[in-house]
C-alpha cells in the first residue's frame, strides 16, 4: 500500500472516529450530539441540548443531571402557562419506548446556573446524565457559537 493510501485511510479512520465520538449509549437509550451555545463571559447561566432516542421496548426516564462546570444543573421545559411562553424546572422526562425526546432550544433543555466561567466555542464539558432504567451516561457537551444546522428547521417543542 502507499504512502498516500495509508495517510488517506488514517485520514478516513480519524472523520469516522470523531464523527462517532459525539453519540453515546446508555442500555437501551442513544444519545446525540450534545451541545451548548457559546454565551458573553458575563452570562450568569447556559443551557445544554440533544437528543434521546429510546431503543427499547419499554420507557425510561430522565430522572437528573448534574456537571462539575456548574453549582446547579435542572432539566427545564418550555411550556404555554396563560396564554404565555414560560420556562419551567421538570423532576423527570419520560423517553418513550421506540421514540426519542429532543432537547432543543424552546422545548426541553438543561439548564446551567452559577456556572463557574461561561465556555468558548470549540470546548467541550463534562454533562452526567441519570436515567431510571439506563442508569448514568457521561457525555460531553460541545459549545458552539450556533445552533447545528441539523437542529434547525425541526419542530422545536421536544415533546
Amino acid at each position: 500500500m502507499s504512502l498516500k493510501k495509508i495517510v488517506l485511510a488514517a485520514a478516513l479512520l480519524g472523520t469516522s472516529l470523531l464523527a462517532n465520538a459525539h453519540q453515546y449509549d446508555a442500555g437501551e437509550l442513544h444519545i446525540d450530539h450534545p451541545w451548548s451555545r457559546e454565551m458573553p463571559p458575563v452570562a450568569p447561566t447556559a443551557a445544554a441540548y440533544f437528543v434521546v432516542h429510546n431503543k427499547g421496548a419499554q420507557d425510561d426516564r430522565l430522572l437528573s443531571v448534574e456537571t462539575p462546570v456548574a453549582g446547579k444543573a435542572e432539566i427545564h421545559e418550555h411550556a404555554h402557562v396563560g396564554g404565555m411562553m414560560k420556562m419551567q424546572q421538570v423532576q423527570s422526562v419520560v423517553i418513550p419506548a421506540g421514540g426519542e425526546v429532543k432537547f432543543a432550544p424552546i422545548g426541553y433543555h438543561v439548564m446551567l446556573f452559577n456556572l463557574k466561567q461561561q465556555a468558548k466555542s470549540g470546548e467541550r464539558f463534562p454533562l452526567t446524565l441519570t436515567f431510571e432504567k439506563a442508569g448514568q451516561v457521561q457525555v460531553e457537551v460541545a459549545v458552539q457559537k450556533d445552533e447545528p444546522a441539523a437542529e434547525s428547521g425541526h419542530d422545536h417543542k421536544g415533546h
